[in-house]
């Protein structure tokens, strides 16, 4: 019964997804085609690598968000996470003096660490998602703020941190091709993730679980432990996406995090991840965090007002949920 309904939630979530891809896609082909024209700015090298940067970040928390969401959860708490893990980087290697494998193994631990006592809160105790992962935002905020002092902590003792995101191993092995290092690791991640979610067990009851819960229970799964163990693999992507946004600024910025969830949710939604779980895509969600950043990055260039931004932001989020229902509806 466990194998059998695992695999009617996979294929669930295969129905209609591939027209949803194509959606997407189209949709972030006219994005490039009507900012191109717009300005000639645009499309030239620095900005694209300008996009290919700030999707690195937000595309690695959207895979995180990804794994949950798919699970029927959500966890608000990836902004900050993904900031204190940044931090105890900063503690690791600045404060510590330790070597950079100690201070990279720190935050991803950390950022598993703090996943799993969400989805314990979530799994035994019980608490509503949104509630539990709130908590744990306010909660990750401020001590961010304590441990660092609410100053930011700089990397200046580790000159090799600064290449986890802004070097180019792929600009050293073919010159002219100056892909930053952040862009590779989120295409890493994201081929890690998307074999996890297809070809293992993990990743068949993530999908059983945001389908029907219940059902998985009662066919002898221990649901619990799988939820806590997902959470906890999507704070350990949470980590790497703190070191990527850290080594890009070659700091940890204690006040920076909260905000990120929404960008993150946004893409994993545009993406066609619905958010009453059981149905999603890693290249889906890829595609929704580069659709985020093409618009926000062609925002700005047309200098359009950051408060503006916002709420085409929110509105996008809006649509995109009521797009759901309605192809759910339809299913």
């Amino acid at each position: 019964m466990t194998t059998i309904a695992a695999s009617a939630a996979i294929g669930s979530r295969l129905k209609g997804s591939g027209a949803q891809k194509l959606l997407a896609f189209a949709s972030l082909i006219v994005l490039m085609i009507v900012f191109s024209l717009a300005s000639p700015n645009f499309l030239q090298t620095s900005n694209v690598i300008a996009i290919l940067q700030a999707t690195s970040v937000n595309g690695v928390l959207a895979i995180a968000a990804t794994l949950v969401i798919i699970t029927g959860g959500i966890d608000l708490s990836v902004g900050t996470l993904m900031t204190f893990c940044a931090v105890i980087a900063g503690v690791v290697l600045t404060y510590w003096g330790m070597p950079l494998p100690l201070g990279i193994l720190a935050a991803i631990a950390t950022g598993a660490a703090c996943g799993l006592i969400s989805g314990t809160l979530i799994a035994k105790m019980k608490i509503p998602p949104f509630i539990a992962t709130l908590g744990m935002m306010l909660i990750l905020k401020g001590m961010s703020l304590v441990i660092s002092g609410t100053k930011p902590i700089y990397f200046n003792n580790t000159p090799s941190f600064p290449t986890i995101s802004t070097g180019s191993l792929i600009g050293s092995l073919i010159p002219g091709l100056p892909i930053p290092n952040g862009v590779l690791i989120l295409f890493l991640v994201a081929a890690a993730i998307s074999y996890v979610l297809g070809r293992t067990v993990l990743g068949r009851y993530c999908f059983a679980l945001g389908s029907n819960e219940e059902a998985v229970r009662l066919s002898g799964v221990n649901t619990d432990a799988w939820k806590m163990a997902i959470y906890a693999l999507a704070g350990g992507i949470c980590g790497i996406a703190g070191l990527l946004i850290a080594s890009r600024l070659n700091s940890a910025q204690p006040a920076l995090g909260q905000g990120y969830e929404l960008d993150a949710i946004a893409a994993v939604v545009i993406g066609g991840t619905s958010l009453s779980g059981g149905r999603g895509t890693i290249l889906g969600t890829i595609i929704g965090a580069l659709i985020m950043s093409v618009l926000l990055n062609g925002l700005r260039i047309l200098s359009v007002a950051q408060e503006w931004q916002t709420v085409l932001t929110g509105s996008i989020i809006i649509v995109a949920v009521y797009a759901d229902m309605v192809r759910r509806k339809r299913l």
